[in-house]
């Protein structure tokens, strides 16, 4: 990875914020839309633009004498290597590093004008940091245009992908039924209406999927739903007859942008019938703002809540999806051993490319759920690492392999981890590996009563790690979409005090990832994705009802990368089960006599 130039463009902005239209101490540029989606369209790349940092996550402040990243662990190492020397990099998270919200009332002059557009913040951030400020006399200023389009030469149009529409037998409820449940919640809120402003609710809650973010099946929308009537917001030229018909006369189609002035014109009403507005907590300002602040009340979406929890169908769809998609894998695993094998050089993008190709062989297959991070040695330990010609290393079979890889299927989405090595791995290798693996089990096999969440459960998967000294800094679980975002929430597994919030509950989807990574050496990672399931189990103390997981991702560990020794007798029992159930359920995807089903059949063996 290497550095962008950014001196121009910070120069452009500076320019701007000394402007008398504008006049602001600082802009602050955040990774997310103006629908704080995790992936963003390249149009709303903007963060990546101004400093040159292509991670998913991450926050920009300018000021006019210094400019400053804030990201977190997962991207310490690629964001020192993308920032020019006109960034500060700052590693949120650890000891003596503010947040950036302490770092605009601290670090910057008093009485300060933080410029920020109201798009792309939440209402709640906004209000907080507002008050924040306001104990140095600096103040927040919303600004009218985001001021790196302004400055942003060749900016890309924004897309307007076709809709797919899709039946219950893959979502397994109608959008009518979705909507008649959301107005139950909205009754027993007491609240007038609610705007669906994630890209992913609203593609959820209308049985839609689209395309206008990278590896993303959403589409750029809104919705306004009220005890009388439900206005969808679309791009003109998403809109099909097949779109039309599948909405029905129930459901409004109305322009894109003219949300904000069905809002304001909402205000009034409102204020003068005392009634609330309910926004979720992720809703930008500008929606606030234009319904009218008194007029709202905010909390966690009822739609992300019915969203994380699937139903039958819909658990089925990723049980299936997923066979085929460990058939995939395997296939490529089995191919990419062989090629090297055979002294091929391939780079890390080739093996991206090829495996891409090994899924659009499967059922059901749209595209990927993000870009294959196909890693070798050092770069393993890039966690979101992705591999671009000309700069993709070589892979080298004397080094260890890290592929993060997933799918997006019509019946559901995939994210697999696994690491590999092709020679011999050291002894340290397989140490690390092995811990890795016991952290892995842990989630897995773990047992717990009803109200239990992902924060609790996390210390689970690092116990092996810290008994070595060892840790890894990112999450260790994140739930997944039924053929929507591979990140899906509210809950998740990790040490962000938030997941305490939400208790794991049936239906819900869970990534199981512990890793390691040692920088300018190795990473891994090992990754399954599983569902939360009701537990049979001898007692129920205080009948309270107790859960585990059933993983649904079935692509053997590498034996070579284990080390025994390390393992209890339960712990080796869990491996040769899980691979004996590789073995069982996905042969019957892989071809009779194909290098995929040796490898298999190779692989998936009691240690």
């Amino acid at each position: 990875m290497t550095a962008t130039n950014t001196t121009t463009r910070v120069q452009k902005l500076r320019a701007l914020m000394q402007s008398p239209e504008y006049n602001v101490t600082a802009f602050v540029v955040p990774s997310e839309d103006a629908h704080q989606s995790e992936y963003v369209a390249e149009c709303d790349e903007r963060r990546g633009y101004i400093s040159g940092f292509t991670g998913s996550a991450g926050l920009a402040v300018v000021a006019l004498d210094s400019a400053a990243l804030f990201t977190d662990g997962r991207y310490f190492l690629q964001a020192s290597q993308q920032l020019d020397s006109n960034w500060t990099l700052m590693k949120s998270g650890l000891p003596e590093v503010p947040t950036w919200q302490e770092y605009l009332v601290k670090n910057l002059p008093a009485g300060s004008r933080i410029g920020i557009d109201p798009l792309v913040f939440t209402a709640t951030d906004a209000n907080k940091l507002e008050a924040d400020l306001a104990k140095v006399g600096s103040s927040l200023v919303p600004v009218a245009h985001n001021l790196i389009d302004l400055i942003w030469e060749n900016r890309p149009a924004r897309p307007a992908s076709k809709l797919l529409t899709l039946s219950t037998k893959t979502t397994g409820r109608t959008h009518t039924e979705k909507i008649q449940q959301l107005r139950k919640d909205l009754e027993k809120k007491n609240v007038a209406g609610f705007v669906v402003s994630g890209l992913d609710e609203v593609a959820w809650l209308f049985n839609l999927r689209g395309s206008d973010v990278h590896c993303n099946p959403v589409f750029f929308s809104y919705a306004i739903v009220t005890p009388d009537y439900v206005n969808l917001y679309l791009q003109e030229k998403s809109v099909s007859p097949e779109v039309r018909e599948h909405l029905g006369a129930e459901v409004t189609i109305k322009p894109y942008e003219t949300v904000f002035d069905d809002l304001r014109a909402l205000a009034a009403p409102l204020k003068a019938n005392n009634q609330k507005f309910l926004l979720g907590a992720r809703t930008n300002l500008a929606m606030a703002v234009a319904l009218g602040k008194d007029n709202t009340t905010e909390t966690r979406s009822p739609v992300t809540d019915a969203k994380a929890i699937k139903n039958e169908t819909e658990l089925e769809g990723m049980r299936q999806c997923h066979l085929r998609d460990s058939a995939a894998l395997i296939n490529y695993f089995a191919w990419l051993e062989e090629q090297l094998a055979n002294g091929v050089e391939l780079d890390e993008a080739d093996g991206a490319e090829r495996l891409e190709q090994f899924r659009a062989e499967q059922a059901g297959f749209v595209g990927l759920s993000f870009d294959t991070i196909s890693s070798t040695g050092p770069n393993g330990a890039i966690i979101h690492y992705k591999p671009e010609k000309p700069n993709a290393a070589r892979i080298n079979p004397d080094l260890v392999y890290l592929c993060d890889s997933g799918g997006q299927y019509i019946d559901g989405t995939t994210d697999v981890t696994r690491t590999l090595h092709f020679k011999t791995p050291s002894a340290h290798e397989k140490r690390c590996f092995t811990r890795v693996l016991q952290g892995h089990i842990s989630i897995d096999s773990a047992v717990f009563p009803d109200g239990t969440s992902g924060y609790l459960l996390d210390v689970l998967a690092r116990r092996a790690l810290w008994s070595d000294g060892l840790d890894f800094r990112h999450g260790t679980g994140h739930g997944v979409g039924a053929f929507l975002n591979v990140h899906e929430g509210p809950h998740g597994c990790g040490t962000r005090i938030a997941y305490n919030d939400i208790p794991l509950v049936p239906g819900m989807t869970l990534t199981n990832e512990p890793g390691y990574y040692e920088d300018g050496k190795f990473g891994i990672r090992i990754e399954n994705v599983m569902l939360v399931r009701k537990a049979d189990t001898l007692h129920n103390f205080g009948g309270r009802g107790y859960y585990g997981f059933e993983h649904v991702t079935l692509v053997p560990m590498q034996i070579k990368l284990i080390d025994r020794s390390l393992l209890t007798h339960l712990e080796i029992e869990w491996v040769n089960a899980y691979h004996a159930e590789c073995l069982e359920k996905v042969s019957p995807f892989l071809a009779k006599d194909s290098p995929g089903l040796k490898w298999l059949q190779r692989e998936a063996v009691s240690i």
